[in-house]
């Protein structure tokens, strides 16, 4: 697989990485199988996609259990990114930027991650009563300490940003402008697909200007653009998409016009390309510091995904992309 580097620190990784949160957390429980989800990881790392994309958060703790298990045996294959900031109680998410709790839960995710050093800590969310410079202050003595290799950050919410009436993601940039005054940032984890392409106003580019490497996070539009969801089936009451807009009976239906556009588009480029291989093709071709983070929790469809790395769109597929509608159902 190509490999793409992430931030100064030049990080090589598989420009498809493998996003990890499906295996144990916001998605269908009842389709979480730990086995299978080993297996996803093991293939991932067999086709190159060496970056594992997890959290503290996720389970809570159970998905760096997860990947602990196979760290122990494959440390030297994978590029290994969690995250902290963020607690996760019986009904709600609060954020936590204290600088002693960041140092206790960075000690707590390497013993379950089993490794003696992560490679990219990503704040997921900063601590709205707590200054971002002191959390990634206390993230920085982590790099000092050999602890961990590279900072990263997550973007605020989609529906934070735009409830404030500025552009989604001039929250973001606004922390990123203040933390990098104190240690370097070499990431920017967001949102990015063909149905949400709000970071290619501002913050891919402001990336890109500094060579700050940027993790293309939700790239198949949480399922949709695979293709293979059907409007109506409806979601299990724990699976994010049961409260998600676009996912309405509704509203996927009227945004089925978008995967027959990527359907169209795989068919010219021979049998057994998927819209979802056309999707994170899109992604990739956004610029080379761009690497693409699908969730999976199947090795079928880490293959796919991973399979993707090698497709190129020409200008008019581009261009075709381009012109698709835009999703209806937006947080708006």
């Amino acid at each position: 697989m190509e490999r793409r580097t992430i931030g100064a620190a030049a990080l090589a990784v598989g420009a498809v990485g493998l996003g990890c949160m499906p295996m144990s957390w916001a998605y269908s429980s009842s389709r979480q199988r730990g086995e299978e989800s080993l297996r996803a990881v093991h293939r991932a790392l067999d086709l190159g996609s060496t970056l594992l994309d997890t959290a503290d958060m996720y389970g809570p703790f159970t998905n760096e259990l997860l990947l602990g298990r196979v760290l122990k045996e494959r440390r030297q294959d994978a590029f290994v990114s969690t995250k902290v900031g963020l607690l996760v109680g019986e009904q709600h998410i609060v954020a936590n930027g204290r600088p002693g709790y960041v140092k206790r839960a960075c000690d707590a995710s390497l013993r379950r991650l089993q490794t003696d050093v992560i490679d990219l800590y990503q704040l997921h969310r900063a601590d709205p009563e707590i200054p971002v410079e002191e959390t990634w202050g206390a993230m920085a003595e982590l790099v000092r300490a050999g602890k961990v290799r590279a900072l990263g950050l997550c973007a605020v919410g989609a529906r934070g940003g735009r409830r404030s009436g500025t552009r989604l993601h001039d929250m973001t940039i606004r922390q990123l402008q203040r933390v990098q005054q104190v240690f370097p940032v070499s990431a920017v984890q967001a949102e990015l697909s063909v149905w949400s392409p709000e970071a290619l106003e501002t913050l891919l580019p402001w990336c890109e200007a500094r060579g700050i490497g940027f993790l293309a996070a939700m790239p198949l539009g949480n399922g949709f653009l695979s293709g293979r969801l059907t409007p109506g089936e409806g979601f299990e009451p724990d699976d994010v998409r049961a409260r998600h807009p676009r996912f309405t009976a509704e509203m996927m239906a009227a945004n089925q016009p978008i995967v027959a556009g990527l359907r169209r588009i795989a068919s010219r480029h021979g049998v057994g390309v998927t819209p979802a291989q056309v999707a994170l093709a899109w992604v990739l071709a956004q610029g080379r510091h761009v690497v693409t983070v699908p969730g999976a929790k199947q090795e079928r469809w880490v293959g796919e995904n991973a399979a993707a790395g090698g497709l190129r769109l020409t200008e008019t597929d581009l261009a075709e992309v381009a012109e698709l509608p835009g999703a209806l159902g937006s947080w708006d």
